[in-house]
């Protein structure tokens, strides 16, 4: 069976709340009967002197006789007259504890064994006090000339008194239950106040074991509850970045993953397409050379064969060259020497290398160039730029434009290379920079094109820390954006 944290404290609250008032009422009570009954013992001892006082006073100016007969003579006359000087009931003993006057009018003395024993008592010079219902019997010595006489015994009332305590009990009563009552709802609402605390931070490691992890700490005190929250939340947090970094190396490992299952099978294509592509030349090469084998008196034959295959051997020379500079780039980037470089003069430099291509296919190339200063390798620039200026040479028509503009736009400097030639179909431009992709493999074979300029082109970007996008253009042309972050 469970009991809530709230009803184990306000149990345990009202437990100790009746025993403070209980033990607070009972010391207080006993405090206020032992005062009064030492003021009634002070009061009743003060009686006593004026009693012998009285009595011997009585005993020397009379008419001298034996403390006995004195005492049996005087005895109803002096109890009554020291009646009224004390204002309570007077009855005094002789020596053999037998009564000799009492100012008690029809009512008979309290007696009993009890009385027996405190008279016994007294008459040993000795003070007795005995509780008889409502009254306090008060015995003392009574002093004679020579030695003690006899008993004086005085009836006190405790009417007053007990009902001064009763009244104080009932006082305590009342009261005791209304401050119980009110500490105990006052105790209520602070201790469900911090209940209520306790649950929410019972509901906030719910939570985080739900993997909700929460935003905030759950409440917010001044106290060792408040430290319990600041501490749940540091832990929610702590837990929540563990776990985001854990799905995060999950989520880099499964790339990884990914990364190589693209790269074997782009390997295994790669592979492919090279053999493919070399396949071609040497056949061509194969072709000339068995005619040249039938036919080597034909000099027309030996001038056709010896410009084809000089082609074509142009042609392997070019795709081992950029295999090659494929393969440096991925196993030797420790070569390359990023440095502050001048975009502009570099593409200046460039234009002006390939401006006499340009012109010798009929071509205008144009430049319009933001001075900025990018970090980049200088050889790696020179690749890039030149060979989307050669394609762009080799892919647009006759009286076409080749045109570059480098700007800076906040923290990049973007360079664009656009062409008015045959464009990019819409079906090709995702794999317009795969290694041996042509979009036209007539003209590209044509041309001298080999289908790994652009491959090359976006690993040297990327190397250098920039990125490469082919732009939607309108009608025909194709255009590349490349980035670089800007130095300022």
């Amino acid at each position: 069976m469970r009991f809530s944290i709230k009803l184990k404290f306000s149990l345990f609250l009202g437990l100790l709340l009746i025993l403070a008032v209980s033990v607070l009422s009972y010391f207080v009570l006993r405090g206020v009967e032992r005062n009064e009954q030492t003021q009634a013992e002070a009061s009743l001892a003060q009686h006593v002197k004026t009693v012998n006082l009285r009595v011997k006073q009585a005993y020397y100016t009379g008419v001298r006789l034996e403390p006995q007969q004195f005492l049996q003579r005087r005895g109803r006359e002096l109890a009554t007259e020291l009646a009224g000087f004390t204002g309570l009931e007077v009855t005094l003993y002789d020596a053999q504890g037998e009564q000799a006057g009492t100012s008690v009018q029809g009512v008979p003395v309290p007696g009993g064994p009890g009385t027996a024993e405190a008279l016994t008592y007294a008459l040993q010079n000795k003070i007795a006090y005995q509780s008889k219902g409502d009254k306090l019997l008060y015995l003392a010595p009574l002093q004679g000339p020579e030695a003690q006489m006899g008993v004086v015994q005085l009836q006190y009332p405790l009417k007053n008194a007990q009902a001064f305590q009763q009244t104080l009990r009932n006082l305590f009563l009342t009261t005791g239950a209304a401050v119980l009552l009110l500490s105990f709802i006052t105790g209520y609402l602070y201790f469900n106040r911090a209940a209520v605390a306790i649950s929410r931070l019972k509901k906030a490691a719910e939570s985080i074991r739900r993997a909700e992890y929460i935003p905030a700490p759950p409440l917010e005190r001044r106290d060792e509850l408040g430290e319990l929250a600041e501490g749940i939340y540091y832990m929610s947090r702590e837990i929540e970045s563990s776990i985001a970094a854990k799905d995060e190396e999950q989520r880099k490992l499964q790339l990884a993953v990914t990364k190589l299952q693209a790269l074997e099978q782009q390997q295994k294509q790669y592979i492919g397409n090279i053999s493919h592509e070399f396949k071609t030349p040497l056949t061509s090469i194969k072709a000339y050379v068995d005619l040249l084998n039938m036919y080597d008196d034909d000099p027309q034959l030996l001038l056709e064969a010896k410009i084809s295959i000089a082609k074509e051997t142009d042609r392997l020379y070019e795709m081992v060259d950029k295999v090659l500079q494929l393969t440096a780039l991925e196993k030797y980037d420790f070569e390359s020497q990023a440095d502050r470089f001048e975009a502009a003069d570099g593409l200046q430099d460039i234009c002006g290398r390939m401006n006499g291509k340009a012109e010798r296919f009929g071509l205008t190339l144009t430049l319009e160039a933001e001075p900025a200063h990018i970090w980049i390798d200088k050889e790696s620039f020179m690749h890039i730029f030149i060979n989307l200026i050669d394609n762009a040479i080799k892919y647009n028509v006759p009286g076409g434009t080749v045109s570059l503009r480098s700007e800076v736009r906040e923290d990049r400097v973007e360079i664009t290379v656009s062409d008015t030639g045959i464009g990019i179909p819409a079906e090709a431009r995702e794999k317009i920079f795969e290694p041996f992709f042509t979009v036209n493999r007539d003209r590209a074979r044509a041309s001298g094109g080999t289908g790994l300029g652009l491959s090359l082109v976006r690993n040297l970007v990327e190397k250098q820390g920039g990125s490469i996008a082919l732009l939607d253009t309108e009608g025909e042309g194709s255009a590349f954006r490349l980035s670089f972050p800007l130095i300022q």
